[in-house]
C-alpha cells in the first residue's frame, strides 16, 4: 500500500519529467531554428505528434497488435489500411494537419479525434464562452481568424451554439427540490429583431435552497411587459417540476403578484424589495429634500416591528404628506408587501429585505445584453443567456454555492419553519 511519503515522491518525479519533457521541447525549437508558437511553431508540431501517436494507440488496441506484427493465428483479417489527411482547429495552436490511421473493413471509430470531428471540444468551448458575453456569430468567426489564425464560419459558429439548445430544454425541465425557503423573481428587457427591433421580456427565478445554495430555476421568455398574468404560469411550472412548498417569494412589488403566490403556494409570504421601495421613494421626491427624507424614511423599514414601522409612516405623513402625496400613497399601497420581514430577526431579514440575490444574476445577464445590443430571435437571446447561466455553474445544476451568507439565514429558517422544514432529510 503506498505511503503518504511515497505518493509526494511520486508527485514530484511526474513534476520532474513534465519539466524535463518542456526543457528538451524548448532544447530541439532552438536547434531547429523554431519558434515555439505560430503557424510552424514546435508547439503545433508537437501537438500533431501526440494527436497521431494517440489515434496510432487506439488503431492498436482496435486490432490487437502492434504495426507489422500481426500474428498469425488471428482470427480477424482486418489490417491497417493506410491514413487519411484531415485538418483539426485546437485552441492552441490554430488548425493542425494529422493523419488518421485507418483500417481494411472501416470498423475503427477513433476517439480522441472523431469521424468528422473538426474542432477539438475546447474550441466549442471558446465559440460558446465569446457567445455568453454577447459576442455575435460574425464576431466571434473574426476572433478565431485574428488570434488563431483559422477559419471558422458564422454558419460553424451557428451550429456549435445550437448545439445547447437541447441541453437548455433539459435544464429548463429538470426536477427541483421541494422546499425553497426563498424565492426571488424578476424580469429583464432585451431586444429582438422580429420584422423591427421590440423589447421583449425575460422573466427569471431564484431559490435558496434549505441548505443554502443558490438555484437558478429557470429563464421563460415573454411577450409584453412584466405582469402578474405571466408570472402565474411561470410559479405554475416551477410547482408542477416538484416545489411543494416555498417560505417566501420576494419581488419588486408587482401589482396582483400576491393573489398569483396564493394560488399557487398558500402558505408563502410575499416580501416586496425594500430596495425598490426606497428607490422609487427618492424618484418622486425633489433632489433638495433627499437627506431629510432619507432620515425620515430610514425608521420605517428599519423598525422592531409592524406597528413600530406604522408609527413611523404616519410621522412621514405628518412631515411631507403635503409636499409628495405620491410617496405615501407609494408605501401605503406596498404595506402588507412591504411589513412581512419585519416579524422575523436580524438574520432573515437581511435576506429577504431585496432582491439584491437575482439583481447580481441579471447584472451578468445585462453585460451581455448591452455588448450584443439586440438578438435576432426569442430563441438566439435565451440561448445567450442560458450560456451565462451555464458559465456560472458548467455542471448544468443551475446551482452556486451561498453557504458563508446564508448559513445563519438557514438556521434561523429551520427554527421559524419548523412546521414545514423537511425533516425527512438531514442537512
Amino acid at each position: 500500500m503506498m505511503t503518504t511519503l511515497d505518493a509526494v515522491a511520486k508527485k514530484k518525479a511526474e513534476a520532474s519529467a513534465e519539466q524535463l519533457a518542456a526543457v528538451e521541447l524548448v532544447r530541439m525549437a532552438k536547434e531547429q531554428g523554431l519558434s515555439l508558437t505560430g503557424p510552424d511553431g514546435l508547439l503545433k508540431q508537437f501537438t500533431k505528434t501526440v494527436l497521431e501517436t494517440a489515434l496510432n494507440e487506439e488503431m492498436t488496441e482496435h486490432l490487437g497488435y502492434e504495426p507489422n506484427q500481426a500474428p498469425q493465428e488471428r482470427e480477424s483479417a482486418n489490417v491497417r489500411n493506410g491514413t487519411r489527411s484531415k485538418t483539426v482547429l485546437t485552441e492552441t495552436t490554430g488548425p493542425v494537419p494529422i493523419e488518421v490511421p485507418r483500417d481494411r473493413d472501416g470498423s475503427f471509430e477513433p476517439q480522441i479525434v472523431k469521424k468528422r470531428q473538426r474542432r477539438l471540444t475546447g474550441v466549442d468551448e471558446i465559440v460558446l464562452s465569446l457567445y455568453a458575453k454577447g459576442l455575435t456569430t460574425g464576431e466571434i468567426s473574426t476572433h478565431f481568424a485574428e488570434i488563431y489564425g483559422a477559419s471558422v464560419s458564422r454558419e460553424t459558429v451557428s451550429r456549435i451554439t445550437d448545439k445547447v439548445i437541447e441541453e437548455m430544454q433539459e435544464w429548463s425541465n429538470r426536477p427541483l427540490d421541494e422546499v425553497y425557503v426563498a424565492i426571488f423573481i424578476d424580469a429583464l428587457v432585451v431586444k429582438v429583431r422580429d420584422g423591427q427591433v421590440a423589447n421583449r421580456p425575460v422573466y427569471a427565478a431564484i431559490g435558496v435552497t434549505v441548505t443554502g445554495e443558490k438555484d437558478i430555476l429557470g429563464l421563460w421568455a415573454g411577450t409584453g411587459g412584466e405582469g402578474a398574468k405571466f408570472w402565474m404560469s411561470v410559479l405554475t411550472e416551477i410547482r408542477n417540476r416538484g416545489v411543494k412548498d416555498v417560505f417566501f417569494l420576494v419581488c419588486d412589488g408587482l401589482k396582483g403578484l400576491p393573489d398569483v403566490v396564493g394560488n399557487v403556494w398558500p402558505l408563502a409570504t410575499v416580501q416586496t424589495c425594500i430596495i425598490h421601495l426606497i428607490r422609487n421613494t427618492f424618484r418622486l421626491a425633489g433632489r433638495q429634500d433627499w437627506d431629510a427624507l432619507k432620515r425620515e424614511v430610514k425608521p420605517i423599514y428599519t423598525a422592531v416591528n409592524a406597528d413600530a414601522a406604522r408609527a413611523a409612516l404616519d410621522e412621514l405623513t405628518e412631515r411631507w404628506g403635503s409636499k409628495y402625496g405620491a410617496i405615501i400613497r407609494l408605501w401605503n399601497n406596498a404595506w402588507e408587501e412591504f411589513i412581512p420581514f419585519l416579524d422575523y430577526d436580524i438574520e432573515i431579514r437581511k435576506v429577504i429585505c431585496s432582491t439584491n440575490a437575482i439583481e447580481s444574476l441579471n447584472a451578468r445577464y445585462r453585460r451581455a445584453i448591452k455588448a450584443r445590443g439586440h438578438f435576432p430571435t426569442e430563441q438566439a437571446a435565451l440561448k445567450c443567456l442560458y450560456l451565462v447561466t451555464r458559465s456560472l455553474d458548467p455542471t448544468g445544476a443551475g446551482r452556486a454555492r451561498w453557504t458563508m451568507r446564508w448559513k445563519p439565514a438557514v438556521n434561523a429558517f429551520a427554527i421559524t419553519f419548523a412546521d414545514r422544514w423537511p425533516d425527512a432529510r438531514t442537512y
